[in-house]
């Protein structure tokens, strides 16, 4: 020992770490302690996320058992209202049939039943907390370091105390991808409505608007393009956990990505990401172009 560590005492040489019997015993009264107070509250906890479950498996089946050309079709009417751009529908419209032709469209619209509900639930939590974070410094001084674990904690390690909870299934994974996906939403509001001209501001309170009308009048409509690079940004984390969440039980393009990595199928793995890049374009595209025209509406309205 002291030849590798320059001679030195282990006293000094070794870390002074608490001892592996403490460590053991420590670990096992906070696991057993969390799966007590599990078991104790599972009735609550499955009722609490009996609606979550209703909606999913609701969205799910609309998207699954739908023809696929009404699916299609609605996809694409919803991209043209959102972009109003011929070239970004025609786009979508390759790569969906894309998607059809390798014969992952039942798998792709599992995925994006998934994402879409983990999406909205990000967008209707991130957005307020992000209005809460601008307007209190104290309070986003307090959410900045959570935001910061969230962002940099491993994705994998979303799934454990969410397994330990919900169990395995889609609701714990739909869970996981929105803890993984609302740090960016609630970033990018908060950003925004701090980044509003504040002598836009000061005319609004000259003109008598109190806080509420300038939320909605001013800061949201002038912030929309920060807001949409946030529901960007959340969309494009989700999708990127869906794959981790496919290791809780997940279905979708996830599963069979995982499947290829453990069977080492590269053509399987490769269609199925190719699949979730296509999904991640046709999102980033529209919602872009729905913020740029949602800010040109916003200046127009205040000119």
């Amino acid at each position: 020992m002291a030849s590798s560590c320059w001679g030195l005492p282990e006293l000094i040489c070794q870390f002074p770490a608490l001892p592996d019997k403490t460590l053991r015993l420590m670990r096992m009264g906070i696991d057993n302690g969390f799966r007590g107070i599990v078991r104790h509250y599972s009735d609550q906890i499955d009722a609490a996320t009996r609606p979550l479950q209703w909606f999913l498996n609701t969205l799910e089946n609309a998207f699954t058992n739908t023809p696929w050309f009404i699916v299609l079709a609605v996809i694409l009417t919803v991209v043209w209202f959102a972009s109003r751009s011929i070239k970004i529908v025609i786009g979508s419209a390759i790569g969906m049939c894309l998607i059809g032709v390798f014969g992952l469209w039942e798998d792709t619209m599992t995925t994006l039943a998934m994402v879409a509900v983990a999406t909205m639930i990000a967008i209707a939590l991130g957005l307020p907390i992000g209005i809460l974070a601008a307007r209190s410094d104290r309070f986003q001084s307090v959410l900045s370091p959570i935001l910061d674990v969230m962002q940099t904690m491993p994705s994998f390690v979303y799934l454990i105390p969410v397994v330990v909870i919900f169990g395995i299934g889609k609701v714990p994974g739909v869970i996981a991808v929105v803890i993984y996906a609302v740090p960016p939403m609630i970033r990018l509001t908060n950003l925004g409505i701090r980044l509003v001209d504040k002598e836009v501001i000061e005319a609004a309170d000259a003109f008598g608007a109190n806080s509420r009308q300038k939320l909605w009048g001013v800061q949201l409509p002038l912030s929309l393009p920060t807001i949409m690079a946030g529901v960007n940004q959340t969309i494009m984390m989700a999708l990127a956990m869906v794959v981790v969440a496919s290791m809780v039980g997940v279905g979708g393009l996830g599963k069979n990505v995982l499947q290829a990595i453990n069977n080492q199928f590269f053509t399987i793995g490769f269609l199925n990401g190719f699949a979730l890049v296509a999904i991640a374009i046709i999102f980033d595209r529209a919602s872009q172009a729905f913020g740029k025209r949602l800010q040109k509406h916003s200046e127009a309205g205040h000119d």
